[in-house]
């Protein structure tokens, strides 16, 4: 990831490749004002010129500006200064940040975060800034052959905002949990397999002396009763995995639990999937990806706060071993499950892996993140998470989370007037609820292997990766996870 540090350089006379300022369609303020005076009105003059007139989103860069030190400026459009939000500021952040990936540049000086945002402080606005840049600026690289010699960005500093040096700390523990996230999930599957993810957990535990590991193979999980998860990886030559990974920060009070679902290729099973839906599925171990960024920033930030971390992971592959529809599961707890399609295979590799949880670790709380349905992506698209729990509070405080980082998610029901949806005459519980309200009907699924602990659900099935054979993994939900767990320890 970038290198970040704060700056009190002027716009003027700071010694950069590049300065970044930020101009609304309006007055103009801040480095945006120095630029106008020592350049003789040049902003001005692009504006009447219907060059550049400060549109949200826009960019334009200025080679060897009059009255300025540095060799470029990049302005970025602001747009209308009453209009001016959260998520605007992000955008802006963002396109500066994919326009300064373009440039031959190794550093640049941004006064972006002197921009004042509504409901927001400063700290926020350096956070902010820094994460949207190294968000655009991801580069993957483990199987593409590198583009020859080209320079390429390395440190930003921040300028405009004051004393910042706890904002950029976590800026850079978030961002290196985000591109440890989206790393692991633009891995192609040949090479992220159940057994390289309990690598990548051993490495991190082997970086960080606070950090415990245990891997759990296919004999112990058949000891311990992980029916379910065994029977969907069973079709697989590559053996399953569950990877536990245990942080103490705080005392002895009792851990929070973070759970994700790491199937690391998904056939769909018996119930294989149509040629053009498959070749995205490396990306459903994304909510494993996304717990394990998650505790990464935990670590980095010292937290004062005990943390655990459960992977199950697995291959979902057909063959003449696999599981079946109407196949009937013993799960980790003891309930039955029938199986009606194998393609809904991420709820039992879960279901065994909440329960275990819930069990051992007895956790204040828990929440788990999966890739699960594709009805979540038909209902919230690729702006929201799907959120899912029978907790007020810990559900208002992963919204409240969502909202303060921008890794936005929305609450559905999880009402039992849906969990009839489930029932079957061969088991306790069937593993689909049919065509409708799918997603909820998983997350009701999920919620009886949690009964008796505070718990919520993530689907990121939307959210976890972008679209298109360019597409990248986003690295999502670990600013969601992230700020709640900062925001735990805050109030411990």
């Amino acid at each position: 990831m970038l290198e970040f540090s704060s700056s009190t350089q002027s716009a003027e006379t700071a010694d950069a490749p590049c300065v970044v300022v930020g101009v609304f369609d309006s007055a103009l303020g801040g480095a945006a004002a120095e630029i106008e005076r020592a350049g003789n009105g040049v902003l001005s003059r692009l504006r009447d010129g219907g060059d550049f007139g400060g549109k949200l989103g826009s960019t334009l860069l200025l080679h060897g500006v009059q009255g300025v030190r540095a060799s470029r400026v990049l302005l970025v459009g602001l747009g209308s200064r009453a209009d001016f939000d959260a998520l605007n500021y992000q955008r802006a952040c963002s396109e500066a940040g994919k326009l300064l990936k373009s440039l031959a540049i190794e550093s640049a000086l941004v006064f972006l975060p002197e921009c004042e945002v509504r409901g927001r402080d400063a700290a926020w606005r350096v956070r902010t800034c820094a994460l949207a840049i190294d968000h655009a600026n991801f580069r993957y690289t483990a199987t593409v052959k590198p583009n020859g010699s080209r320079t390429q960005l390395k440190r930003i500093e921040l300028a405009g905002a004051g004393d910042s040096r706890t904002a950029l700390e976590q800026a850079r523990a978030i961002g290196r949990g985000v591109e440890f996230a989206r790393e692991l999930g633009c891995l192609p599957p040949n090479i992220c397999t159940p057994a390289y993810l309990a690598e990548r957990a051993r490495q991190l535990a082997d970086e960080h002396s606070n950090v415990q590991l245990e891997v759990l193979e296919r004999e112990q999980l058949r000891e311990l009763g992980f029916g379910a998860m065994l029977a969907v990886g069973q079709g697989s030559s590559v053996p399953p995995r569950l990877i536990v990974l245990q942080y103490r920060g705080g005392n002895d009070a009792k851990p929070f639990a973070l759970v994700g679902k790491g199937v690391t290729f998904d056939t769909g099973g018996m119930n294989l999937k149509p040629t053009g839906s498959m070749e995205e599925m490396k990306y459903d171990m994304c909510g494993a990806a996304g717990v394990m960024g998650a505790f990464l920033t935990a670590v980095m930030l010292k937290l004062p706060i005990n943390l655990v971390c459960v992977v199950p992971t697995v291959e979902n592959m057909p063959d003449g071993g696999s599981y079946r529809p109407s196949d009937v599961l013993t799960t980790y707890s003891g309930l039955t499950v029938e199986v009606l399609n194998t393609d809904a295979e991420g709820r039992l590799i879960l279901c065994d892996a909440l329960a275990y949880a819930r069990k051992r670790f007895e956790p204040q709380a828990m929440v788990d993140a999966a890739t699960l349905t594709g009805a979540c992506v038909i209902a919230l698209g690729k702006h929201a998470s799907g959120l899912f729990s029978a907790d007020d509070a810990l559900a208002g405080e992963l919204l409240a989370a969502g909202s303060e980082s921008l890794d936005r998610a929305w609450r559905l029901p999880l009402w039992d007037d849906y969990r009839n949806q489930l029932e079957s005459a061969f088991a306790d519980i069937a593993n689909i609820g049919g065509k409708s309200a799918g997603a909820i009907t998983a997350a009701c699924f999920l919620s009886r292997f949690a009964e008796g602990t505070r718990w919520a659900h993530l689907d990121v099935a939307g959210t976890a990766w972008d679209e298109g054979r360019k597409g990248y993994a986003t690295g999502r939900p670990v600013p969601l996870l992230a700020q709640w767990l900062m925001d735990r320890a805050a109030q411990q």
